[in-house]
């Protein structure tokens, strides 16, 4: 089905400034089959697919990376809808804007127009103005395009994604960002087939890689390549001056953050040291605090090394250290070290499970008394009272432990909270902990 274009988007598609856009958006895709990536959502017979090829578009949210084409879509629900396209911004806009916006969605509506309203980045509205829209979606007002960077279950309300359906965008792949940028060097009306520039395949990877999933983010690289170009020909010297500053997708605050530190710890916990040091320079190559990521391995060691190693966690003491005595970049290599080891090392997270196990039981059993025998007796009438009355000091006793002796309170005699690990040094006290607590069931049972 060819879509028909929306009459009241013509900026959009032609006009007389075209040429003063930047590349990327001169190659904004003007159908389904021009988009690069998001075969899961837009290939042929796909549900979303045949929805907007129908005109039966729905209100959405739109999931993704930066340059994966949620803005393109948008344009493409309303071009397909037969409907007007309106865009705001939640960086820019406030509710003032969103309010003059649905008014208008009004009275297009009362006239008997459908309105796609686009909301850039709408993680950044806050909980009225993300309420703001509720009412108009539910009475057709307006078709609903929202877009986002973050994970919509944690930034939008729930009011409002029960109203949508969200769909995730995924990074556009190398191979998909090559074809995009090849249809550029062959476009001669909005691309850059008039210069007739000679690149080799390898040179379109190298921009492909370099943009990070990022399809703008690799057109804008070959517009920058194409204008610093000597004649019809983007040599190695100039891919190098353009792509000499390259970043990595990274937000210290956001999903990506999340995910790769995630990723860090599962790593470790997994005794994969190629891996854990793989994401720990991610996540300093992102820009991320070296010293949040020694506080997390420094948990890693007490959570899932535990006392299987009991060095990993002054080793995580001393990388922390190291770091800030040191700083950047040298410190950084103790953090990678940290990494290395924690990995490397036996597991056991058997001191974890016995501290939540006895969180669990003091929640449920509540103000237990401590036993006659162990509490303190400091006063005279304290000891008539029978406080202290029974102890037994261990010194004295045979082996230096008094077996016989109750430590819990009553209520609790004979529960179990740590359980050791047959890895590592826990496997030794595992050992020693068995006999000990046969020897005491003996005792008691005498």
């Amino acid at each position: 089905m060819e879509p028909r274009e929306a009459p009241h988007t013509p900026q959009l598609f032609g006009s007389d400034t075209e040429e003063l856009k930047p590349l990327a958006e001169r190659m904004r895709p003007r159908t389904l089959d021009e988009i690069v990536g998001q075969q899961r959502l837009l290939a042929p017979g796909k549900a979303l697919r045949r929805a907007l090829e129908a005109g039966r578009v729905h209100s959405m949210v739109l999931w993704g990376p930066p340059g994966c084409g949620k803005t393109t879509l948008a344009l493409l629900v309303a071009r397909y809808a037969d409907a007007d396209f309106r865009a705001i911004s939640a960086v820019l806009s406030g509710l003032p804007d969103v309010r003059k916006a649905l008014a208008e969605a009004e009275i297009n509506f009362a006239h008997g127009r459908r309105t796609v309203l686009f909301v850039d980045e709408v993680h950044r509205f806050n909980k009225a103005q993300q309420d703001a829209f509720l009412p108009h979606i539910e009475r057709g007002v307006i078709i609903f395009v929202g877009a986002t960077t973050e994970n919509p279950s944690f930034e939008l309300n729930s009011a409002l994604l029960s109203r949508c359906r969200v769909h995730v965008l995924d990074a556009v792949s190398v191979d998909d960002i090559v074809a995009a940028l090849q249809r550029a060097l062959a476009d001669t009306e909005r691309g850059l087939g008039a210069q007739q520039l000679h690149v080799a395949d390898t040179a379109l990877r190298l921009i492909a890689q370099a943009a990070d999933g990022d399809v703008r983010r690799a057109l804008t690289l070959l517009e920058i390549a194409a204008e610093l170009a000597d004649g019809q020909q983007i040599d190695e010297a100039t891919l190098e001056q353009v792509l000499a500053d390259r970043t990595r997708r990274f937000d210290k605050g956001g999903e990506q953050f999340y995910d790769q530190i995630s990723a860090l710890h599962k790593s470790v916990r997994s005794s994969d040291p190629d891996a854990a040091v793989y994401w720990l320079t991610r996540m300093l190559d992102g820009g991320c605090d070296p010293l949040y990521l020694a506080r997390r391995m420094t948990r890693m060691a007490v959570e899932d090394v535990g006392l299987a190693e009991p060095r990993a966690w002054r080793m995580a003491l001393d990388a922390w250290d190291t770091y800030e005595r040191l700083g950047s970049p040298e410190g950084e290599l103790g953090l990678a070290q940290l990494a290395i080891w924690l990995a490397i090392a036996p597991k056991s997270n058997a001191a974890y499970m016995a501290y939540n196990k006895a969180r669990e039981v003091v929640s449920n059993t509540g103000t237990l008394d401590v036993p006659m025998h162990l509490r303190n007796a400091p006063t005279r009438l304290m000891k008539g009272l029978g406080y202290g009355k029974g102890y037994q000091y261990d010194h004295d006793a045979e082996g230096g432990i008094a077996l016989d002796q109750q430590c819990l309170p009553d209520a609790l005699v004979g529960t179990e909270f740590y359980e050791p690990v047959e890895r590592g040094l826990e496997l030794k006290l595992r050992e020693k902990l068995l006999a000990l607590r046969e020897a005491r069931r003996q005792a008691r049972k005498k």
